[in-house]
């Protein structure tokens, strides 16, 4: 709400003042109006000593208080946790620009089906495709989340306990890591391009096209030191409560990508070589929309947290190189279940590992979707574990799995019962044939069953090392889906081909999951196993009611487009009642959010409908009179009666006045 000023006095009383010599007595009407400017003047004095109190009351900037003339506007809760209200911002920020990435992700996969089909060329930049995918679990959504996040976490809480001590905590683990880290990603780089011709050997023997995809792994190993600093702000940047570049660096990356193909691909006849410089530019365009960002943030000192006197546990140092051998090793076993499929699927018909990776870009969006809250929330656990909350995080994991459960599992039911639509919607245009339709709807139905495995995986992995603690159960855990992937590929290829592959990598990941939800986890977080399995096992009861109505629904229609909104609706009703009525905390979480959503909004309406009339102003900036209320009794009894105490003063009707805009407007309604 804006608050007007106090209206002054009117000028004829300031003129009649003015013409008054001291100390010469005045008459009636100028006593009159000498009152009305008395209590207006008094009245703007209270006004601005109620102000000069509240800017007093307000802390002057030090060392530990950056001004804010010199930082970012900083967000509304700066307390140990971020309120309901900045959370549910953050994550409708990140979940708009994720929905935008994966749109464009879609939008990259259809570009790349029609320009060069599912043929060998695809097959031989799928297998140069290999890095980047590598590079993203390893230097962005994992490893280096994983180890930084609790590491900025600790400096953020120690700038809060330091105070205006130096240096700066925050500054120091950026120095420290730094550049130590950019040396390291370009001798990795350097190493790739060089071992090209031995990694395509390795990940893809029996490939035709050999040199292609050697041309192709060699643009693409420039990722690994693009994708380490994007991964790098992306953390940083996290934990100072800075969601919006960091969920957009998909968006530059996929935009990246669609330019290349379309561009260089087209024009300068480069065919699936333009989709591996895409790459190269996309990851680029990644740090690119973060790198200043980060800079703002480092010279701002921003201090978050410690409203309420937490102080961070003890540590004997920021950043402890031992955690980086567990989180790498898991980053290196979680991504080596592509490997497999790319080891295995090299031998089969030439266009099999085609379909199975549209089929996973596309079955991968609801598992994408669903771990983007525990994005968000990933830094606020890491730094209520670093002051001590260890009860508010456990509620905020417990939460954030149920939640991630629900979407991942509607999700899935989707891609089961209307896999055919959604792949003929996406795809079937100019080399992607009916046929590749039906094999890529095929694997990705089976894919699908693994989603909710992925999602597990992806959450509970941010809760092991949230706490900043090594252990390498997970890492165990991951090795153990790993080899049951292996053994269901080898057993299961020769029969089923791609199919197979798509059932070994939903049984492995699905192991990783179980082990992990059942691991050591209350050593550092006290997770109720019990009551989070009995809530899945619910919404999977839910989402499978929901997946058969969907079926049912969208098989009565031939069109694509129509068949996959009657299965959405159909899925979306039958699910969510069945959730209600099992009473699931996800269901309730959803069913209280859209009715406070509606509640808020009714309320906002009947509150601008009532102060819409009390409050109108005219261009005058004076208030003016409803229609609909009572007009005033009478003129003041004589010119030198003051102004009502409910009048402001400005109305009084002084000859040398002239007539308000209020009375004006009644005259003529």
């Amino acid at each position: 709400m804006t608050h007007r000023p106090t209206p002054t006095a009117p000028a004829a009383s300031t003129a009649l003042a003015a013409s008054t010599a001291p100390g010469e007595p005045a008459t009636a009407t100028e006593r009159a109006a000498t009152t009305a400017t008395t209590a207006m003047t008094a009245k703007a004095a209270a006004t601005a000593k109620a102000a000069a109190t509240a800017s007093a009351a307000t802390p002057v900037p030090t060392a530990n208080t950056p001004d804010p003339a010199k930082t970012l506007p900083a967000p509304r809760a700066e307390g140990p946790d971020p309120s309901g209200r900045f959370l549910a911002r953050a994550a409708g920020i990140t979940a708009a620009l994720t929905v935008a990435g994966s749109v464009l992700g879609l939008v990259r996969d259809q570009a790349l089906a029609h320009f060069f089909g599912a043929g060998q060329e695809t097959d031989a930049f799928l297998v140069a495709w290999t890095l980047p995918e590598f590079a993203s679990t390893l230097l962005i959504e994992d490893g280096t989340a994983l180890v930084l996040v609790p590491a900025f976490s600790l400096a953020l809480a120690l700038r809060v306990a330091n105070g205006s001590g130096e240096p700066d905590p925050v500054r120091a683990l950026v120095r420290a890591t730094l550049p130590k880290f950019c040396a390291i990603l370009s001798l990795v780089a350097l190493l790739l391009v060089a071992g090209a011709p031995w990694i395509v050997e390795s990940l893809a023997p029996g490939l035709p096209l050999r040199q292609l995809a050697v041309d192709c792994t060699r643009l693409t190993a420039t990722c690994a030191l693009s994708f380490g600093l994007a991964g790098y702000c992306g953390a940083a940047l996290r934990v100072h409560r800075r969601y919006l570049s960091p969920a957009s660096i998909y968006v530059a990356y996929n935009t990246g990508i669609i330019a290349a193909m379309a561009l260089v691909g087209a024009w300068a006849g480069w065919g699936v070589r333009a989709a591996a410089l895409g790459v190269a530019l996309g990851g680029g365009l990644m740090v690119l929309v973060q790198a200043p960002f980060l800079v703002r943030e480092l010279r701002a000192r921003r201090v978050i947290g410690g409203a309420n006197g937490d102080t961070p546990r003890a540590r004997t140092r920021l950043f402890d190189p031992a955690l980086l051998g567990p989180v790498l090793c898991f980053a290196l076993f979680r991504q080596s279940q592509v490997l497999v499929e790319r080891w295995f699927g090299s031998e089969l018909a030439p266009g099999a590992i085609s379909h199975l990776n549209y089929a996973q870009k596309v079955a991968q969006v609801p598992m994408v979707m669903s771990l983007m809250l525990a994005t968000v929330t990933f830094p606020v656990v890491s730094k209520a574990l670093a002051e001590g909350r260890v009860e508010d995080a456990r509620r905020r994991v417990e939460r954030d799995l149920s939640l991630a459960g629900c979407v991942v599992l509607l999700g899935a039911a989707a891609v089961i019962a209307c896999a055919g639509q959604i792949v003929e919607l996406l795809f079937q245009r100019g080399a992607f044939t009916a046929t590749d339709t039906a094999a890529t709807a095929a694997v990705m139905r089976v894919y699908a069953l693994g989603l909710l495995g992925h999602t597990l995986v992806g959450a509970l992995i941010r809760s092991y090392f949230s706490a900043a603690r090594r252990t390498w159960y997970p890492a165990a855990a991951m090795l153990a889906g790993l080899t049951v992937t292996a053994l269901g590929a080898a057993l299961l290829t020769p029969r089923h081909g791609v199919l197979g592959l798509a059932a070994a990598n939903a049984l492995g990941i699905s192991t990783t999951a179980a082990l992990m939800l059942a691991g050591p986890l209350r050593r550092s977080l006290p997770l109720r196993t019990g009551a989070v399995t009995r809530d899945l096992a619910g919404l999977v009861l839910a989402a499978a009611l929901g997946c058969l109505a969907a079926h049912l629904a969208a098989a009565r229609l031939t069109a694509p487009a129509a068949g996959l909104t009657a299965g959405t609706l159909a899925l979306l009703t039958v699910s969510l009642g069945t959730a209600l009525a099992l009473r699931l905390p996800a269901a309730e979480v959803l069913r209280q959010t859209v009715a406070h959503r509606f509640a808020s909004r009714r309320a906002g309406r009947s509150g601008r409908t009532s102060g819409g009339r009390s409050g109108r102003t005219s261009r005058a900036g004076e208030p003016v009179r409803d229609a609909s209320a009572p007009a005033s009794t009478s003129a003041p009894e004589s010119p030198s009666a003051p102004a009502s105490p409910s009048t402001p003063a400005s109305h009084s009707t002084d000859a040398s006045t002239p007539a308000p805009r209020t009375r004006k407007r009644r005259d003529a309604r």
